[in-house]
């Protein structure tokens, strides 16, 4: 086994391991996690003794999107030259969300930053051999930019997944959703910012399997074996044949729009307040009134 900072990669009987470490943090998204996870992708696909790999979280749940709490809570981080309190640098999602409503904005800047996120969970997509995804607990907001990119979601039946942010301050960057659950589906979803249940998510198509809580590594597992006895260029064949689908579709021109959009969305007028809300009363607690009004908070782990 292979542990970087906040991955772990492990390769055996033709399967790598992927999995998120920052429990802690809900494996909240960050630049250090991005740039593991393309890591450890490059490296499981340009390794022959790899058909197959699989993504998964520790802890209690899969991802809960981008850690902002320290951008949403820390308004006067501006004044100190892009540092944490403790004199870190901030990380890049964090800067970018951290933009102080009275300067001019560039969005080109926010761009270059999400749009290198949304290339590293891409790889995901674009690699050649397939990639499982196994999500309990929670998978919510940049957590299913992620998510999405593989090419197979086994979701525990009780687990949420979803993008709450759809309601303020943020847009799916991966823009995946209308591909995976149909036009009519991801515009329920998006224009509510309600999350589904891996039951539900299985019923619309979006996952492959919803097993119980207690089987969900059996199933995955049983799943994963079933494809690592099929020979690497057969999958990448198949792999490549069906993708083809989604580049006709526009996927490409639709991510540089939702990446795009993401950045408006914090420098909107209700993104501002949205923000400045967070520093007054803390990130949890805005996010809480956020989504009080749909009756949902509580049952899924909200980051950004």
């Amino acid at each position: 086994m292979s542990r970087l900072a906040v991955v772990r990669y492990e390769v055996a009987d033709r399967i790598a391991r992927i999995t998120l470490d920052r429990p802690e943090r809900g494996n909240g998204i960050t630049a250090q996690l991005v740039g593991e996870l393309s890591a450890c992708v490059d490296r499981a696909d340009l390794d022959p003794s790899v058909h197959v790999m699989l993504l998964s979280g520790a802890g209690p749940g899969f991802c809960g999107g981008y850690d902002l709490v320290e951008s949403a809570e820390a308004m006067g981080a501006r004044a100190g030259g892009g540092e944490a309190p403790d004199g870190s640098p901030l990380d890049p999602a964090v800067i970018a969300a951290n933009h102080d409503p009275g300067a001019n904005w560039d969005p080109m800047v926010d761009y270059a930053m999400m749009s290198r996120n949304v290339r590293a969970f891409m790889s995901l997509f674009h690699c050649g051999k397939p990639v499982v995804c196994m999500v309990h607990g929670f998978c919510v907001a940049g957590g299913t930019d992620m998510a999405l990119c593989s090419d197979l979601l086994v979701i525990a039946e009780d687990a949420k997944i979803g993008y709450p942010p759809a309601r303020v301050w943020g847009s799916p960057t991966t823009a995946l959703w209308a591909h995976r659950v149909g036009p009519q589906r991801a515009k329920r979803l998006l224009f509510t910012g309600d999350s589904l249940s891996g039951r539900e998510a299985l019923e619309w198509g979006l996952a492959i399997e919803a097993p119980p809580s207690g089987r969900l590594q059996e199933r995955t597992e049983i799943l994963l074996e079933r494809i690592a006895q099929v020979p690497i260029n057969q999958l990448m064949m198949m792999k490549l044949l069906v993708n083809q689908t989604l580049y006709g579709q526009g996927l490409h021109a639709t991510q540089l729009l939702g990446t795009i959009f993401d950045g408006i969305t914090r420098h909107t007028a209700e993104g501002y307040a949205f923000q400045s809300r967070a520093a007054e009363v803390g990130f949890r607690e805005a996010v809480r009134e956020r989504d009080e009004p749909f009756g949902d908070f509580g049952r899924s782990t909200f980051r950004g």
